[in-house]
């Protein structure tokens, strides 16, 4: 097949044409990354990024035959934006801005075909845990920054950049190793059984909430502090919603094992600043029921 049929294919919803695609082009990324930064670790993440980035915008490419020259571009761009960041001579004070993986958005942010989709959901199941808990927020919530996901995980700043690192590298193996087997997946009831927990707890039926989702032996922990067992959360959810403040969900995703939600508070007119905005949910799943809950509040801002 020649390449303006492959990249047609890809940018059909294809994973298996843009997988050959990309196999095609690694070594020439490859070269392109080493000839601007050197044989080093930074090289091989330029060539990760681009991957993504190329997955997302593979639609924008307007000339099919010009696909080795484009993926090259996005690798040199990359690769560039490492050099500048690694040449500072400023202090920086959050060290998310030395890696520009905010370029390369969310993974399925752009996705246009439902298997695309699935295809890197099915991916980022295949990453080991805590790494896949961290490539989560990172991509697939507004809790991304490195901050914030330091803030829920309750690790250092730097554990998080190491492990984007790893995980990039692995999602892209896995992507292109899987292009042509990765199974179907049910869309399943992430939404509807967020909101239906998030419910119980609003009109106080708290029984309900802890039986289906919790092990009695559940851990919590806010901002990676430890504050108890589920009866801890009822406390919170209690003093919440007594003061009139209510909780709507916004998003919820899952991947294998990890459940994520995201609410926003609506604080009643009296007391306009009784809680922060909204609140991340991070659910590490045992046998379907939730054994550690991470949760940690989004700042104004």
């Amino acid at each position: 097949m020649i390449e303006a049929e492959i990249v047609r294919a890809a940018q059909d919803g294809d994973t298996a044409a843009f997988a050959v695609l990309a196999r095609r082009h690694l070594a020439g990324m490859r070269a392109t990354a080493i000839a601007v930064l050197g044989y080093n670790d930074d090289a091989e993440d330029a060539v990760q990024d681009a991957m993504l980035i190329a997955m997302r915008r593979l639609g924008q490419l307007r000339d099919p035959d010009a696909a080795g020259s484009w993926l090259t571009a996005i690798v040199r761009n990359n690769a560039r934006l490492r050099l500048r960041a690694v040449a500072r001579t400023v202090p920086v004070a959050d060290p998310e801005q030395l890696l520009p993986v905010a370029t390369a958005g969310r993974p399925d942010e752009g996705l246009e075909r439902a298997g695309q989709r699935d295809w890197v959901r099915h991916a980022v199941d295949g990453l080991p845990e805590p790494i896949r808990e961290t490539v989560v927020l990172r991509y697939f919530t507004e809790y991304s920054s490195y901050r914030q996901i330091a803030e829920v995980c309750g690790v250092p700043v730097g554990t998080v950049r190491s492990r984007l690192r790893d995980g990039r590298r692995a999602l892209t193996r896995t992507l292109l190793a899987t292009a042509d087997s990765y199974p179907e997946r049910a869309a399943g009831n992430v939404w509807e059984n967020a909101a239906a927990t998030i419910a119980a707890g609003a009109r106080g039926d708290y029984a309900t909430m802890l039986g289906s989702v919790f092990h009695r032996d559940a851990r919590l922990t806010l901002e990676g502090r430890p504050v108890g067992g589920p009866r801890a959360l009822v406390g919170m959810m209690e003093f919440t919603y007594g003061a009139g403040v209510q909780a709507r969900l916004r998003e919820a995703t899952a991947s294998r094992d990890l459940l994520v939600w995201e609410t926003d508070f609506v604080n009643p007119p009296d007391d306009p600043e009784h809680c922060p905005p909204g609140m991340i949910w991070v659910h590490s799943l045992r046998d379907g029921r939730t054994q550690h809950l991470k949760m940690a509040y989004a700042r104004a801002g």
